[in-house]
This record gives structure tokens, sequence and C-alpha cells, in this order.
């Protein structure tokens, strides 16, 4: 589990200034900026990263640090049969369709060898869980401010700079090629020179406007993910002509506690793909709590207040995992986040639903495990297709207030399988380069957990190699 809100400096390569000219700037210290900075590195480009505020790790480092690979070690350890063409299968389903193939293609091709490619620089995984939109379990968590650590170091014994407190206000263009970065520091504006830029900036899920304007159904959503995202790298590729798409699938992420807390992680819980129940206020079940909690967060936006509860048993509670935040309800009671009762009467008096209301969603939902009559809502397995449903029948009862929250927005510029970003006729914005939550076309029109972090990976390696493949420009 992270420890820290963001990836301090110290110990990492950081430099005081801003470099006149370098071979690939990247903007943006999450995951994907990391991954093009080191692959840049690795190319043999002076490679420098921008990061706008004090720390590195954005929204990586407040994500549940899970990645989604197929055929990993850590698979065959603990038995899991898996394999790339399920993968695909499973992208293209979860996507509805509108996914870009390429991209898709891009993914499943090099997942595996990123995979162990992070493995080699120190990153390190542990126990796989099965999870959202998963056909197998393939959801590898790690340290994420480890894995960043891990990144930036190698990054710096190969000549790899970072440089913090440097926010990138426009890119620069000339003769139809991006040529650098408009930076503000320390209140002055300077340009950077570059051979080729890659924008790994993340979304806008910090941005109430950019939401509000683009992505209205999120209007009652929580706001979090990385405290820099707000949306700079996809307005400033916009301004060159770049192409946006999915747009109107961007979700929110169900679980979170329903209002700020202290002891909140930024992640959220996911006790529905463990065996609870999702239940609105006044104690109905409203979802098939095995759909992927993008979907889920939809359908708690829609009930009154725009929060719920799952509701769990001690059965759920013992399979609490600290490695992996989303799984870690043993902290969440220690941290009082949660609602405790001996019986499922007492549970609702303390949950103020309807009277009766709990009781007898509780009963009928075990009534037709127990029996083996189909469920109402379509629920048949614990998370997609992974997992059998267990009756919520052993005290004590257990009931988080969850509500949806932005994390990322998993829209943005549309690249082709190199990552260079393409404008609005589908040709490449030269030497341009995008990787990350800024990149749209994968996703589609869902999410599969721990496609975030890897994509990130993938995409940030793919375009740092492209980019450093830039010829230097010495005409300026």
């Amino acid at each position: 589990m992270n420890t820290e809100p963001g990836l301090a400096p110290a110990g990492l390569p950081v430099e005081r200034e801003l470099p006149d000219q370098v071979g690939v700037l990247v903007l943006g210290g999450g995951m994907a900026g990391a991954a093009a900075l080191l692959a840049a590195a690795e190319a043999g480009q002076f490679a420098v990263l921008l990061e706008k505020t004090e720390a590195f790790g954005g929204s990586t480092v407040r994500s549940a640090g899970l990645s989604a690979f197929a055929g990993t070690e850590e698979q065959a350890h603990q038995g899991i049969e898996d394999s790339v063409e399920l993968l695909r299968r499973d992208l293209i389903a979860v996507g509805g369709g509108v996914s870009d193939p390429a991209l898709v293609d891009l993914y499943c091709a090099n997942q595996l060898d990123t995979y162990r490619w992070l493995k080699r620089q120190g990153v390190q995984y542990g126990h796989i869980h099965a999870a959202s939109g998963q056909s197998a379990p393939r959801s590898h968590p790690c340290d994420t401010t480890a894995a960043l650590r891990a990144l930036f170091t190698s990054a710096g014994t190969l000549g790899a700079r970072l440089v913090t407190n440097a926010r990138a206000r426009r890119l620069v263009r000339q003769d139809a090629r991006v040529v650098g970065v408009e930076v503000e520091r320390n209140g002055e504006l300077t340009q950077v020179r570059a051979d080729a830029v890659v924008v790994a900036t993340g979304g806008f899920s910090r941005d109430r406007k950019m939401l509000q304007r683009y992505a209205p159904q999120m209007r009652d959503a929580l706001l979090a993910g990385g405290p820099g995202s707000s949306g700079d790298g996809l307005l400033m590729a916009w301004q060159l002509g770049a192409g946006v798409v999915d747009l109107p699938y961007v979700k929110g992420t169900y679980g979170h506690y329903f209002e700020e807390h202290p002891d909140e992680d930024g992640t959220g819980i996911l006790a529905v793909y463990k065996g609870a129940i999702a239940v609105n206020a006044a104690g109905q079940r409203f979802v098939d709590e095995s759909v992927p909690y993008k979907a889920i967060g939809d359908a708690s936006l829609a009930q009154p207040g725009a929060w719920t509860w799952q509701v769990f048993d001690a059965k759920v509670m013992q399979q609490s995992d600290d490695e992996v935040p989303i799984y870690d309800f043993a902290n969440r009671e220690r941290a009082g986040m949660l609602q405790v009762a001996g019986t499922v009467g007492e549970l609702a008096a303390r949950l103020g639903t309807e009277p009766g209301v709990l009781e007898a969603t509780v009963a009928a939902y075990n009534h037709r495990i127990d029996s083996g009559e189909p469920d109402p809502l379509g629920r048949a397995h614990l998370s997609g297709g992974v997992g059998t449903r267990v009756p919520v029948d052993t005290p004590p009862f257990y009931a988080h207030p969850s509500g949806t929250v932005v994390l990322a927005t998993y829209c943005g510029l549309t690249v082709d399988p190199s990552m260079r970003v393409l404008d609005v006729f589908g040709e490449p914005i030269e030497r341009l380069y995008a990787a990350g939550e800024v990149v749209g076309g994968f996703h589609g029109a869902g999410y599969m957990t721990g496609t975030s972090i890897g994509k990130a990976a993938i995409f940030g390696r793919v375009a740092g190699t492209a980019a450093a493949h830039e010829k230097s420009d010495l005409s300026w």
C-alpha cells in the first residue's frame, strides 16, 4: 500500500534549472512520463521530464496500484490460466466495441515485454487478484511510489533529468513541427527546445469546469486524482488541432468514501468484488455488482443522494488485503469508516434505511443463492466472470458508504500506434507524442481494472522510444 501522497524529489536526479535544449522533453511525472523518460534515455537521448507540482507521481500514486498483464510469472505461480487472446477479448468487450483496435493490439503485443522490463528496473508485484472486466485474475499489485522511484533512478543513471515546479503552458511549433514547450517556473516564462515532446500530463479529474463542460454526467461525482490533473496537456495539444475521442465515456469510480475523510487514500474499496452487495439509501439493491466498477459508479450516481452502501459480512472481511487498497477492508474499519452490527436488522437501523427493506433485500439475495435461482439483476459471479456468489449471512455485518469519484478521465488525444498525436484529420502533428491518461481511444466505453497503469507503462515506453528516434534539428 502506498504511504506517500507524492514522490518527493529527494534522492532523485532533479535539476534546479531548466535546460535550454533537450532531445526528448516529457511532460508529467506519473507512470506514463516515467516510462517515456526511461525509454528515451535507453535509446541514447538526453531526456528531461517536467513536473508542474513539487512532487512526482500524479494520479499514479493515488491509484490502487494494479496493472493488467497476462501470461506472467506471478499468474503461473498461483496457477492462473490466462492468455493474450483472452486479454484482448476482454478489452474489446469491456470497451463496448468502440475502442481503437490498433491501440488494443498495441497493448496486447507489448504488455508482457513491458512487464518484464518493469521488473528489470526493480518493480515488484504481489498476489494477483481478479477484478473488473477480467475473465481471469490479472490485476498485478505494486507499490507505485517504489515503482516510479525505480524508473526515475534507472533513467537518472542514463543521464536523464527531472525538473519540478515547471508548468508547461504552450507547445511551441515551427514550420508545422513541435520544437519545444513554453514553461512557467518561479513566475517566469521560458522556452525549452526539444527534438520531440511527449505529453503525459494526465487527465482533467481535478478541474470541475472542464468536467461540467465535457462530462456533465459527472456533476454529482467526487473529484480526486493527481493534484495537477487539470487538463493542461489536452488543451495544449487541442490548440494545435489535435483530435480528441471518448469524451462521452468519462466515468467515475465506485466505492470511494462518500465525503472527504482524513484516512481516505484516494482509492475507495470494492467489497462488492469479494461478495458484498450494493444497496441504495432505502436498502434496495440497484445493480449487478459484478459489472465493471465504472458501470456501478454510473448506477450509484443515479440513486437518490448519489451515494450508496456496500453491505457485507465477516466472510468478506476475512478477505481483507492490506497490499491492495481496494480490498483493505480492515483498515477502513480501524479508521471508523464502516458501520458494524451484529445483525442485519441492527445494521439497517444504523444506516437509516427504510424499515424492513434491507433485511428483506439480504434475505432474498441469500435465498436465491441457496436455491440456485437466477439473480433478478443478473449477478452470476463476484467480478466479471470470476468467482461464485456467497450469501451475506455471517456476523458481524458491515456497511461502507460509497460514492462515485472521478479519479481519471480515460478520454483524450487521438494517437497512432507509435503514440504520435494525430490532428482532427488523422494526420500526425510532427514531433508530438502522448502517453497515459491523456490518450483516448484505448478504453472506449468501459474500463478494465489495471489498464490505466498498464497503459501508462506500455504506451509511455512506446512513446519514449519513438520520440527518441526523431532527428535533431540543427536549424535552431
